[in-house]
């Protein structure tokens, strides 16, 4: 408040005593009252031009400007809004997808391992189809060899029995005499190995 009462009386003490404000005192000649009009006047028309300038031609273009940019900012965060959504609704989409794609994943998995336990199931079934059959024939087949074994052991028996005996003698044996031996003696060992 001092400040103020101060300064204003500065100002009022000059603007009264015209000597300070005379040029021939060495003074300021703005500062002479008898100027002050004609300051006044140019004040006044170069800032008035100076505000029809910048109102008419400079503000408008500034403003224009400032409009524009802050509707592009507002087209930019929209179109990025939209994006994000766009982008969100991609990603629940594939998310989707994902998940579907596991479970049909998963039931093919699950059919294929039906399907090959199946295949598997059946295809022993088959093989020991044929290995019981392919042991029933081995079998057969041992029970006819059982069959005629002593018969071909008996002729063999025959054949070496004369063979040897011819040796040894020198002249040949008859062959029903041979055979009561040989049919002898397998009986004695047949027993045993066939099961007669």
């Amino acid at each position: 408040m001092i400040k103020k009462i101060f300064f204003q009386s500065i100002f009022f003490n000059l603007f009264f005593f015209k000597e300070v404000f005379a040029a021939e005192s060495g003074g300021m000649p703005q500062l002479n009252p008898e100027f002050w009009i004609s300051q006044i006047f140019w004040l006044t028309l170069t800032f008035g031009i100076l505000y029809i300038i910048l109102s008419k031609l400079i503000l408008p273009k500034i403003s224009s400007n400032l409009e524009l940019r802050k509707s592009q900012i507002q087209d930019n965060i929209e179109a990025a809004d939209k994006r994000r959504e766009s982008s969100e609704a991609k990603l629940k989409e594939y998310d989707n997808i994902l998940l579907k794609s596991r479970s049909d994943a998963n039931n093919i998995l699950g059919d294929a391992k039906e399907n090959a336990l199946k295949e598997i199931n059946a295809k022993r079934e088959t093989i020991e189809k044929q290995i019981d059959e392919e042991i029933e024939k081995a079998e057969q087949e041992i029970n006819v060899l059982k069959k005629s074994a002593p018969e071909k052991i008996n002729r063999i028996a025959k054949e070496m029995v004369s063979e040897i005996l011819k040796k040894l003698i020198g002249s040949e044996i008859n062959n029903s005499s041979i055979s009561a031996i040989v049919d002898d003696l397998s009986k004695k060992n047949g027993d045993k190995y066939y099961g007669n």
